[in-house]
């Protein structure tokens, strides 16, 4: 038997069996077999995962491609972009009007003008799987070529970020019926017809989450909670049934030391340099109260105007620099949520496309400017694959007073950052009215590709196939990335 004396355990001296430390429950769905197995090691000691971590910051609601990063100049006014356009580093390349420091930096930048989805129904899920037909989360199918934990440091591979990670008190509800906490759990975070372990670690701040693997707490309380996870009745029930092996490498001592002291403080913005949280914080550019239910009207070409939208905050600073610090401590995936961008306008809850890009869209260009200039400082540019879009677009014609757009699946705003891929360039272009591709059109199985080919080595692959699962390999060896990030 393995005693554990820490006094810091309630109860004293913890009685573990060889067998139960394999499978000690989960920390947050965290088990130990799925960090130790064979392929994903074999995966990583053969150069087939190349150790990167992609950032996918999902803009739900559908960002507007004329007002980010797709602007028709010499078109109609009602075409035009609401915020005006600014010019990027790119020569002839423009930007709309709330994103100046992006554009600034657009040579580190590559933009996908010729994305669609080609669903304009609110529907996450053919640029969240990018149509894989396992239904898995690109997220999900990544840690299932890489292990669910990175097999030298202890990290889960698949970590979702919404806006309670970083404030935990918050009470959000929804914007809309389609996008609650419950559908980002089943959809952002899913795993399909994978194994549940694959599932993304949905950090929310939930007391549930908390007590299970403590984010927050200072690192004797963490310990403390490793005895919830003791349930040895059950645990031994497991190991029954399982099998385990009745040994323990060196290599699962490491894990356990690593899970133990730590993972934790990679969740833990306090122990950032302020200076840093300083640079990334965005919660100056606006309040939210404004934009919330019961919140303070705000005005609108004279009329007042009660946006209601639940999930809508200024948080997206912070929640980027989270990303940063969990993909420099190991992390292979981190989806970062952003809600709310549905810019209809002309009604009771969703604003118009000016005051959206001039809260939002402002928003995420403080927020990932300081996220460029962050990892390019630590020399991790190209070990972090940066992806921003949504789930569509918008309708390039305003039809209302206050900008308003509606679903478009058509056009889909695309940006991609890092990850040692070809930056500095536009890819494809759109039609006269930024409608549809006029050029060779990208989707989401190519975005899930491009995704797969950075992550992994497909030329290891062509030659040891069975180094990753064969959904995964299949998906790398057969997709399409797009080729001019290569």
């Amino acid at each position: 038997m393995l005693t554990f004396t820490d006094d810091r355990f309630a109860r004293g001296p913890s009685l573990i069996g060889r067998r139960d430390f394999l499978r000690i429950g989960s920390l947050g769905g965290l088990a130990l077999p799925e960090l130790l197995t064979t392929r994903s090691q074999a995966a990583m000691d053969r150069n087939v995962f190349k150790n990167k971590s992609v950032v996918f910051l999902f803009l739900q609601g559908g960002p507007p491609q004329i007002e980010t990063f797709d602007p028709k100049i010499d078109v109609a006014s009602n075409n035009r972009s609401c915020t005006g356009e600014i010019r990027t580093k790119l020569p002839g390349v423009w930007f709309g009007g709330t994103l100046p420091q992006l554009a600034q930096r657009a040579d580190r930048l590559a933009v996908v003008r010729s994305f669609a989805t080609n669903d304009g129904s609110h529907n996450h899920l053919p640029i969240l799987t990018g149509r894989h037909p396992s239904g898995a989360a690109m997220a999900a199918m990544c840690a299932h070529g890489s292990g669910a934990f990175h097999p030298k440091t202890g990290m889960p591979m698949n970590t979702v970020i919404v806006p309670e990670a970083v404030q935990p008190d918050l009470k959000l509800g929804s914007p809309t019926s389609t996008f609650g906490l419950p559908r980002i759990r089943q959809q952002v975070a899913g795993a399909g017809r994978l194994a549940s372990s694959y599932k993304g670690f949905v950090l929310d701040g939930s007391p549930d989450q908390l007590g299970n693997f403590d984010l927050k707490v200072p690192h004797g309380r963490f310990v403390d909670r490793f005895q919830l996870l003791g349930q040895l009745d059950e645990l031994n029930r497991r190991m029954d049934r399982a099998g385990e092996a009745n040994s323990m490498s060196q290599m699962q001592r490491q894990t356990y030391d690593l899970l133990l002291r730590g993972v934790s403080d990679a969740f833990d913005l306090s122990k950032e340099d302020p200076k840093t949280i300083a640079r990334y914080d965005t919660s100056h550019l606006f309040r939210m109260a404004d934009y919330h239910e019961g919140g303070k009207y705000f005005l609108f070409n004279g009329k007042k105007k009660l946006v209601d939208q639940a999930r809508w905050t200024n948080l997206l600073g912070k929640e980027m620099l989270l990303a940063r610090r969990l993909c420099e401590a190991g992390c292979g995936f981190v989806t970062v949520v952003d809600s709310s961008w549905d810019f209809h306008g002309g009604g009771a809850n969703n604003p118009g496309t000016l005051v959206g890009m001039q809260t939002l869209g402002a928003q995420m260009d403080h927020a990932v400017a300081a996220f460029l200039d962050d990892v390019e400082a630590r020399g991790l540019s190209d070990q972090i694959l940066l992806v921003i879009t949504g789930e569509m677009g918008r309708s390039p014609i305003k039809k209302n007073p206050d900008a308003g757009t509606d679903h478009h699946g058509d056009l889909t705003p695309l940006l991609l950052a890092g990850g040692g891929l070809k930056m500095g360039q536009v890819i494809g272009k759109s039609d006269r009215t930024g409608s549809r591709p006029a050029s060779e059109p990208y989707g989401p199985e190519n975005l899930l590709a491009t995704v797969l080919h950075t992550l992994f080595d497909a030329n290891q692959l062509r030659a040891s196939p069975d180094l990753l699962p064969p959904e995964v390999s299949r998906t790398i060896l057969e997709g399409r990335p797009i080729k001019a990030l290569f």
